[in-house]
């Protein structure tokens, strides 16, 4: 399914570099969800979560696009960033329905991570002891 994907044409040390970029970007970015929705009523946490990962989807390609210009010679310092996904986009990515390749799938699998993520009770303080 992957084979034709471009993470394959990248070294390994390049694919190693990607996977480490793509797990910091994930825990940051569930980390942040947490810390957003940790203390707020569970009606709001679906909405919290819908900005995370539009704002996830939207700007994430800056910090891609900063890690191909640390292993491709000649990439030009730009902005990459562009409109917001549409809803379209949004529901491809979590009904992994859109394009069938390892990034999108994995945005995918972080969406629902990241609602999960939001939605985890808070833990109840253990009582004091009189010690």
């Amino acid at each position: 399914m992957y084979s034709s994907d471009s993470f394959f044409t990248l070294s390994v040390a390049g694919q190693i570099g990607l996977l480490l970029v793509s797990v910091f970007m994930a825990i940051v970015t569930l980390g942040f969800t947490r810390l957003l929705t940790f203390h707020r009523p569970y009606i709001l946490r679906p909405f919290i979560w819908g900005v995370v990962f539009i704002s996830f989807i939207w700007l994430s390609p800056q910090g891609y696009y900063t890690y191909y210009r640390l292993i491709f010679d000649g990439l030009p310092a730009q902005s990459v960033i562009q409109a917001p996904p549409r809803p379209e986009v949004l529901w491809a990515y979590l009904t992994f329905s859109g394009a069938a390749t390892l990034s999108a799938h994995a945005i995918g699998v972080l969406g629902w991570l990241t609602l999960v993520v939001a939605m985890l009770p808070r833990r109840k303080r253990p009582p004091a002891t009189d010690a």
